[in-house]
């Protein structure tokens, strides 16, 4: 694959398509589905001995974010919660809150 493809390819998968879904309505409310996207490339090449060698690559992450909810004329912004980023956050101040009383029971003694 040339690297002019790799741009080509990288600049279709970037596009504002893969940031806000298509419009969704039903029963007179629209939702727009909103996604973080981010995603990096790298490329390069060598020549050892007569022998030449090149190569890119690049990749893409996506994660939804939340919609925005048009009803009557107004537009509100409604989060996508990420259970498994609360329950981390929830479970390292569960540990932190008891190793800090663990620390100050120990040091009471």
């Amino acid at each position: 694959m040339k690297i002019d493809d790799v741009f080509r390819t990288v600049k279709d998968v970037m596009a504002v398509e893969r940031v806000y879904a298509e419009p969704i309505e039903r029963d007179g409310t629209t939702l727009i589905g909103v996604a973080a996207v981010s995603g990096g490339g790298g490329g390069g090449g060598s020549e050892t001995n007569g022998d030449a060698g090149s190569g890119a690559g690049f990749g893409v992450g996506a994660k939804p974010v939340g919609a925005f909810v048009i009803r009557d004329g107004n537009v509100r912004w409604q989060p996508a919660i990420d259970v498994n980023r609360l329950i981390t956050v929830v479970g390292a101040v569960v540990l932190a809150a008891l190793i800090v009383g663990s620390v100050r029971s120990a040091g009471r003694r």
